[in-house]
């Protein structure tokens, strides 16, 4: 059968919704799923980015103060967690702190945690401000800090730091090896932040690769300022969006940055071609030369 595809816009089209909305998934039915409306619906950020051995750190860490400074921290695509090969630790911590970075002390970050969350939540009080407001929420004191940065060690929800902050504070952990890194992101992605996004800062390929084919991310942003990246951008070919679809990973129905085509209904007008009929080998030759028959 040949197919052919027709676009409608779906605002007016005949067979089309009136209206989409968009909604972020929470436990059980959504308001979105359940109004009777088509939904699309689009997945929690909370990104983890890797800076290995190969990067230049100089260039990721102007990048990922570029990024993290972005509209104080709000965008879902920000960065909320920085591993760092235990190699570059040092020198990859002095660039940052070039950039504007500021890290805390155990007890200046007790009293960060303090405010940051009250109840379990985040305080809506302290979310969005100026790192100047942050620091005096905090009872802190800092000099010309761009952003602040902690040290944490686990995943979870006994390490608060480890999810989504919104907020100018970025999470720092050292990982001995890649291998190590990558489990951190899984750990952390496990416990929120699934199916959105992760970052790098390298020059190896099969560390991109890795992550692209075994990371639970619909997004694997290279060598670029995660938050102005991943909305698209002329030089990544990315559509250009502020919704990120996080496939099954983050509950989503799509993997996509949302843009015009999800808004679209498509009619497909089919006619007879010449057959074409694959064998099971074409089918699964693959499949059986990595697992077998």
């Amino acid at each position: 059968m040949q197919a052919t595809e027709c676009s409608r816009r779906r605002a007016g089209a005949s067979r089309g919704p009136t209206s989409v909305t968009t909604v972020r998934p929470r436990p059980g039915r959504s308001r979105g799923t359940g109004s009777g409306t088509p939904a699309v619906g689009v997945g929690l950020g909370n990104v983890a980015v890797i800076v290995d051995d190969t990067a230049e750190l100089g260039d990721a860490a102007r990048k990922i103060a570029e990024s993290k400074c972005f509209d104080n921290a709000t965008s879902c695509s920000s960065e909320n967690s920085l591993v760092i090969l235990e190699k570059i630790y040092a020198p990859m911590l002095a660039e940052l702190k070039k950039a504007g970075g500021v890290l805390l002390d155990a007890q200046e970050k007790a009293k960060l945690q303090a405010a940051l969350w009250q109840g379990g939540k985040l305080n809506p009080d302290i979310m969005a401000r100026p790192v100047d407001d942050l620091l005096k929420l905090s009872g802190l004191k800092h000099q010309k800090a761009k952003f602040l940065m902690v040290e944490e060690s686990g995943a979870g929800k006994d390490y608060p730091f480890s999810g989504e902050k919104l907020s100018l504070v970025l999470t720092l952990y050292k990982a001995a090896t890649f291998d190590e890194a990558f489990d951190l992101v899984r750990r952390i992605y496990e416990y929120q932040g699934a199916g959105h996004s992760v970052g790098i800062h390298t020059k190896n390929d099969a560390h991109v690769m890795r992550l692209g084919l075994a990371m639970p991310a619909a997004r694997v942003i290279v060598n670029q300022a995660h938050a102005i990246a991943n909305g698209g951008a002329w030089d990544n070919g990315l559509p250009f969006s502020l919704s990120m679809g996080c496939g099954t990973w983050g509950g989503n129905s799509f993997s996509d940055n949302m843009h015009w085509r999800h808004f679209l209904n498509i009619t497909r007008i089919a006619r007879v071609i010449p057959e074409k009929v694959p064998s099971e080998e074409d089918i699964f030759s693959a499949y059986h030369a990595r697992y077998g028959r």
